[in-house]
């Protein structure tokens, strides 16, 4: 193969990586999962070229690749293992335009959310989307597993914020898909089509999206204590039922206000449970005091920040919560959505599955969606692997998510961790008609294979 790399390496020259150190970072991501061992080589794209450069290369050659950003996904779609070559957009990190009249930017595919929204604020934009990991996530892992985050309650998700994409198919070819105008229905809706597609049509290297613009307004946030997730769970749904649509609704169990109290020195533990609200826009106020009356109906304990420097300093309290995690050892950190009806059954069947098998799953949730992220945290068997027992009380949670009506992930993605509950939820002729899909646009199957199916 050392023949074949230095005829990719003539076409990128510093591009191309062997590197054993940058190569080791690319077997895993923040999941936890690793691969089997190291990957052929690593491609740190600059531009659109490189890109086709490469894939032209790996069609060429039949060699296997593995799309990457910044490596902060949650199962596995981006793992590269041996004799694959990692095409990496982390560095395509330009903004090419911001329109202002037209309320939309394109850019390149590594640029991080959170830096992003720090170029659009002096023109009085935004972009929407609100990862948790916002501030090392990339827009191009963004698209690729259409995340969500805390304000997608209100704002929506990815997806709904994409107006265009500028994709590098498996043979090198660039499409341009999508429009920059507020309504189009010309053809195939594409642009949907690649966001939440792990890598596994293309890669994704620009995109146009949709901004709002900063609204003046209060911002109130409701702090409110329960003596139990169920009971919290309960508000929260009553909440959604009332008609008021919170900017953001999240949910934090005992165990979670309990590690992230420890990570930052805070007083959180002995509390049942908590919610955080948050309310914007010119009708802030009055929401936020409707909120206040259905917490205490639920036998909450409510308080409204001070101002908006003591809200966002609550809401930085829950953004810890992946590293408080980090802290307590191995974490297999999952992520189910069930209607908002339903998420007090759903808390109380983790709480079931934690009691009967014995392992720690510390829960946070997007309440206002209905998205959870049970954490299971446990000693990892010799060679790092999660244990098939947590991996049984994993099957349980799942299985009471479907029952629920629910789905098996709301914004990580299938990549190589569940990709054997599946068919599941899908049904078998729905998977495979989507293999079908994916052949006409990976023919020969080049791209991310093992992710999602």
């Amino acid at each position: 193969m050392s023949e074949e790399l230095e005829e990719l390496r003539e076409a990128l020259g510093s591009a191309l990586i062997t590197d054993a150190t940058a190569l080791e970072a690319t077997r895993a991501d923040k999941s936890g999962h690793r691969s089997a061992g190291l990957p052929l080589a690593l491609v740190e794209a600059r531009t659109i070229e490189h890109v086709q450069a490469a894939l032209r290369w790996a069609s060429a050659h039949g060699i296997p690749v593995v799309p990457r950003g910044a490596g902060t996904g949650l199962a596995g779609g981006a793992n590269a293992g041996p004799g694959e070559l990692v095409i990496s957009t982390e560095r395509m990190t330009r903004i090419l335009e911001i329109a202002v009249d037209d309320e939309l930017a394109v850019v390149e595919a590594g640029i991080l959310n959170g830096d992003l929204n720090a170029a659009l604020e002096p023109h009085g934009l935004w972009f929407a989307p609100d990862p948790a990991s916002r501030t090392i996530s990339t827009i191009g892992g963004n698209l690729a597993t259409n995340a969500g985050g805390l304000m997608c309650v209100k704002y929506g998700v990815t997806r709904e914020a994409v107006l265009g994409l500028t994709v590098v198919l498996a043979d090198g070819r660039v499409l341009r898909l999508g429009h920059r105008t507020v309504k189009g229905v010309t053809g195939y809706d594409l642009t949907a089509l690649f966001i939440g597609s792990e890598g596994t049509l293309g890669i994704i290297v620009e995109a146009t999206l949709a901004l709002r613009r900063r609204v003046p307004g209060e911002v109130a946030t409701v702090s409110a204590a329960f003596p139990d997730v169920e009971a919290a769970a309960r508000a929260s749904a009553a909440i959604s039922r009332s008609g008021i649509r919170p900017a953001a609704l999240e949910l934090l169990d005992a165990s979670s206000l309990e590690a992230i109290g420890e990570l930052l020195d805070l007083e959180l533990g002995g509390r049942g449970a908590q919610l955080l609200i948050r309310t914007d826009g010119p009708g802030s106020q009055a929401e936020a005091d409707a909120v206040l009356e259905i917490v205490r109906a639920h036998g909450g304990e409510a308080e409204l920040a001070r101002d908006a420097a003591e809200g966002e300093r609550l809401f930085e309290m829950r953004r810890a919560f992946h590293p408080a995690m980090e802290r307590r050892g191995t974490v297999l950190i999952e992520d189910v959505a069930v209607p908002r009806s339903a998420l007090p059954a759903m808390f109380a069947a983790i709480t079931r599955i934690e009691r009967e098998h014995g392992i720690r799953i510390p829960t946070v949730a997007h309440a206002g969606d209905g998205n959870l992220h049970p954490n299971f945290v446990f000693e990892p068997e010799g060679d790092g692997e999660v244990p098939e027992r947590v991996w049984a009380a994993a099957d349980e949670m799942f299985q009471e998510c479907l029952r629920l009506g629910g789905t098996l992930t709301g914004e990580h993605g299938v990549g190589l961790l569940k990709r054997r509950w599946l068919a599941q939820e899908l049904g078998d002729d729905t998977v495979e008609l989507q293999r079908h899909v994916k052949a006409v646009f990976d023919p020969a199957g080049i791209l991310n294979p093992g992710k999602i199916f």
